[in-house]
Protein backbone atom coordinates (compact mmCIF):
# COMPACT_ATOMS: atom_id res chain seq x y z
CA UNK A 1 0.00 0.00 0.00
CA UNK A 2 1.10 3.66 -1.09
CA UNK A 3 1.99 5.83 1.96
CA UNK A 4 0.16 8.93 2.01
CA UNK A 5 1.80 11.49 0.83
CA UNK A 6 2.09 14.84 3.77
CA UNK A 7 3.83 18.24 4.48
CA UNK A 8 4.07 18.95 7.83
CA UNK A 9 6.02 21.69 9.90
CA UNK A 10 8.05 19.93 13.12
CA UNK A 11 9.39 21.25 16.08
CA UNK A 12 11.86 23.76 14.64
CA UNK A 13 8.85 25.00 12.05
CA UNK A 14 11.02 22.87 9.57
CA UNK A 15 8.79 21.53 7.00
CA UNK A 16 8.62 18.08 6.39
CA UNK A 17 7.27 15.98 3.20
CA UNK A 18 6.71 12.19 3.00
CA UNK A 19 8.22 12.72 -0.19
CA UNK A 20 11.49 13.91 0.60
CA UNK A 21 12.45 10.37 1.64
CA UNK A 22 11.96 8.41 -1.47
CA UNK A 23 14.90 6.12 -1.80
CA UNK A 24 14.72 5.96 2.01
CA UNK A 25 13.66 4.16 4.75
CA UNK A 26 11.00 5.86 7.35
CA UNK A 27 9.13 4.87 10.69
CA UNK A 28 6.08 7.02 11.14
CA UNK A 29 4.75 7.11 14.62
CA UNK A 30 1.83 8.48 15.94
CA UNK A 31 1.13 9.59 19.40
CA UNK A 32 -1.41 11.46 21.41
CA UNK A 33 -0.09 14.42 23.66
CA UNK A 34 3.10 15.63 24.27
CA UNK A 35 4.92 15.56 27.70
CA UNK A 36 2.46 12.43 28.52
CA UNK A 37 3.87 9.07 30.35
CA UNK A 38 3.36 7.18 27.40
CA UNK A 39 4.05 9.40 24.91
CA UNK A 40 7.15 10.13 26.64
CA UNK A 41 9.01 6.93 27.02
CA UNK A 42 8.05 6.51 23.04
CA UNK A 43 10.27 9.29 22.01
CA UNK A 44 12.87 8.67 24.71
CA UNK A 45 13.19 5.52 23.66
CA UNK A 46 13.24 6.63 19.96
CA UNK A 47 15.69 8.82 20.96
CA UNK A 48 17.78 6.48 22.86
CA UNK A 49 17.86 4.17 20.10
CA UNK A 50 18.15 6.19 17.00
CA UNK A 51 22.25 5.55 16.61
CA UNK A 52 20.45 1.84 15.70
CA UNK A 53 17.76 3.11 13.40
CA UNK A 54 20.46 5.42 11.69
CA UNK A 55 22.86 2.37 11.45
CA UNK A 56 19.80 0.58 9.17
CA UNK A 57 19.23 3.77 7.28
CA UNK A 58 15.81 4.02 8.72
CA UNK A 59 14.55 8.14 9.72
CA UNK A 60 11.83 8.22 12.34
CA UNK A 61 9.04 10.98 12.08
CA UNK A 62 6.46 11.40 15.48
CA UNK A 63 3.55 12.69 14.22
CA UNK A 64 1.08 14.35 16.68
CA UNK A 65 -2.18 16.59 16.75
CA UNK A 66 0.04 19.14 19.26
CA UNK A 67 1.19 22.56 17.94
CA UNK A 68 4.58 23.41 16.76
CA UNK A 69 5.57 25.16 20.11
CA UNK A 70 4.30 22.28 22.46
CA UNK A 71 6.52 20.42 20.55
CA UNK A 72 9.44 22.92 20.71
CA UNK A 73 9.04 22.53 24.48
CA UNK A 74 8.87 18.74 24.20
CA UNK A 75 11.40 18.22 22.31
CA UNK A 76 13.92 20.37 23.87
CA UNK A 77 12.86 19.41 27.19
CA UNK A 78 14.18 15.63 26.59
CA UNK A 79 16.59 15.90 23.67
CA UNK A 80 14.95 14.55 20.83
CA UNK A 81 17.20 13.98 18.30
CA UNK A 82 14.26 13.51 15.66
CA UNK A 83 11.92 15.23 13.78
CA UNK A 84 8.24 15.56 15.49
CA UNK A 85 5.97 17.06 13.42
CA UNK A 86 2.72 18.87 14.22
CA UNK A 87 -0.97 17.78 12.45
CA UNK A 88 -3.57 19.85 14.11
CA UNK A 89 -5.71 19.62 11.60
CA UNK A 90 -5.83 15.77 11.90
CA UNK A 91 -5.40 15.20 8.25
CA UNK A 92 -2.78 13.14 8.07
CA UNK A 93 -3.32 11.30 11.28
CA UNK A 94 -6.33 10.42 9.80
CA UNK A 95 -5.55 9.55 6.31
CA UNK A 96 -3.31 7.08 8.59
CA UNK A 97 -5.71 5.33 9.96
CA UNK A 98 -4.66 6.76 13.06
CA UNK A 99 -7.51 8.64 14.80
CA UNK A 100 -10.77 6.79 16.21
CA UNK A 101 -12.19 5.69 19.19
CA UNK A 102 -10.72 5.56 22.91
CA UNK A 103 -11.39 4.29 26.25
CA UNK A 104 -9.82 5.90 29.58
CA UNK A 105 -11.45 5.59 33.25
CA UNK A 106 -14.42 3.90 31.94
CA UNK A 107 -15.08 7.19 29.44
CA UNK A 108 -15.07 6.82 25.30
CA UNK A 109 -13.84 9.94 23.56
CA UNK A 110 -11.79 9.80 19.82
CA UNK A 111 -8.44 10.55 19.61
CA UNK A 112 -4.61 9.79 18.32
CA UNK A 113 -4.15 6.23 18.39
CA UNK A 114 -0.78 5.00 18.98
CA UNK A 115 0.12 3.48 15.59
CA UNK A 116 2.78 3.24 13.30
CA UNK A 117 4.24 2.46 9.70
CA UNK A 118 7.30 1.39 8.48
CA UNK A 119 7.70 2.84 5.08
CA UNK A 120 10.31 1.61 2.44
CA UNK A 121 12.07 3.48 -0.49
CA UNK A 122 9.47 3.28 -2.68
CA UNK A 123 6.68 5.03 -0.32
CA UNK A 124 4.96 1.88 0.37
CA UNK A 125 3.88 1.23 3.50
CA UNK A 126 5.62 -2.42 4.58
CA UNK A 127 4.79 -3.00 8.01
CA UNK A 128 1.66 -1.48 9.99
CA UNK A 129 1.84 -1.58 14.10
CA UNK A 130 -1.32 -1.07 15.29
CA UNK A 131 -1.32 0.21 19.13
CA UNK A 132 2.53 -0.18 19.96
CA UNK A 133 3.44 -0.41 23.78
CA UNK A 134 5.29 2.52 24.33
CA UNK A 135 7.89 0.63 26.49
CA UNK A 136 8.27 -2.23 24.11
CA UNK A 137 7.77 -0.51 20.34
CA UNK A 138 10.99 0.79 19.10
CA UNK A 139 12.91 -2.81 20.33
CA UNK A 140 9.84 -4.73 17.89
CA UNK A 141 10.59 -2.59 15.27
CA UNK A 142 14.11 -3.30 15.13
CA UNK A 143 13.69 -6.96 15.76
CA UNK A 144 11.82 -7.06 12.55
CA UNK A 145 13.97 -5.35 10.65
CA UNK A 146 16.90 -7.67 12.00
CA UNK A 147 15.02 -10.66 10.92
Amino acid sequence: MKAPDFSLADQTGKMHKLRDYKGKWVLIYFYPKDDTLGCTKEACSFRDMSLDFKKKDIFILGISKDSVESHQKFASKHRLNFPILSDESKEVIKAYNSWGKKKFMGKEFEGTLRNSYLVNPKGEIVKTYKGVNPLSHTKKVLEFLTT
